[in-house]
């Protein structure tokens, strides 16, 4: 009996899956090549998961692999009808980016409340200026999106002392639903989107919601990119309904030099790093390579995407 074949959306560098030499025979493609080879996949391994390849490519004839993994946390890019249709297991890099996008966030909102913005540029203007800053204890975050980056979110900043609100989808014993944002939010200090992008929070934070904040709040957005509508949210900060914002994360992807984004007063962009640190892509590479000998042994496989919500679920958070 052949070994499976396990075919590799790829993105340079290429994942190191040296340790399954023996265990699966290895095929690497691009997004051109792939619906030519899906038929034949045992599994499929998404390494570039910046790809639209997946949806484009998983309609059609043929037999289509029986577990797909993609390389990072978010799974639309790959969701489609057909797939959602099929029996298909779906898996996603749960794990790996909960404390370093933690701490990235942590790190924006204290680089706001202390503004090291304004150091910067007053440093290479040579200019000495004294100001005040704001103490971060006892400030108050609303944190969107219940997962385990929020979660991770949540438990640094309480950390510092922040009062933290997190919400889901649905309200839970500690958890608070959708239908409680706008009132948290109003009384925000920190809005901090780490939501997954679904049918619905697709453009969520727009200028209705932008307009709720208080004038000395701030959002950042470290989920998807079109969960903001960036127009509006730009326009927030011009007009000064809120203080200040950050995005790593764009509704198009490299953000274009042209982009009026990147003149917006009192907005931070950075390109998608929030949670790549060092090691990050062999992190990954080792993920998948435990999770197919699991598969392969028969065993249970973690972080299972539920595809109709479109993200893995999580259990409550004890109290």
């Amino acid at each position: 009996m052949p070994q499976p074949l396990i075919l590799v959306l790829d993105a340079a560098p290429a994942p190191r899956l040296g340790r399954l030499t023996g265990q699966a025979r290895i095929r690497h493609t691009d997004g051109h090549g792939l619906a030519r080879q899906l038929p034949h996949a045992d599994v499929l391994l998404v390494w570039d998961f910046t790809s639209d390849a997946v949806r484009e490519a998983w309609p059609g004839a043929g037999p289509r692999p029986r577990w797909v993994h993609t390389a990072s946390a978010g799974v639309d890019r790959l969701l489609c009808p057909e797939l959602a249709a099929s029996p298909t297991v779906v898996t996603n890099a749960r794990g790996v980016f909960e404390l370093p996008i933690a701490e990235y966030v942590a790190g924006l909102v204290l680089a706001f409340a202390k503004d090291l913005p304004g150091t910067l540029e007053l440093q290479r203007q040579r200019r000495w200026r004294h100001r005040e800053t704001r103490r971060l204890a006892g400030s108050r975050a609303v944190v969107v999106g219940a997962g385990p980056i929020g979660r991770e979110i949540m438990r640094l900043l309480h950390g510092l002392g922040v009062q933290v609100a997190l919400v889901g989808r649905t309200a839970r014993r500690t958890i608070h639903g959708v239908e409680d944002l706008d009132r948290l939010a109003a009384g925000a200090d920190w809005v901090i989107c780490a939501a997954p992008l679904t049918a619905s929070t697709h453009g969520m934070f727009d200028a209705r919601f932008f307009g709720l904040l208080q004038p000395s709040a701030r959002f950042v957005n470290v989920g998807r990119g079109p969960l903001v509508v960036e127009e509006d949210l730009a326009e927030a900060l011009r007009r000064r309904w809120i203080a200040g914002a950050a995005l790593d994360v764009f509704q198009e992807e490299p953000l274009d030099r042209e982009s009026p984004l990147w003149d917006v007063p009192e907005l931070i962009v950075s390109p998608h790093m929030s949670g790549d640190t060092a090691g990050w892509r062999d992190r990954l590479a080792e993920q998948f390579v435990a999770m197919y000998e699991r598969w392969a042994a028969g065993e249970p496989l973690p972080n299972i995407v539920d595809i109709q919500r479109g993200y893995v679920p999580s259990e409550d958070i004890p109290a």
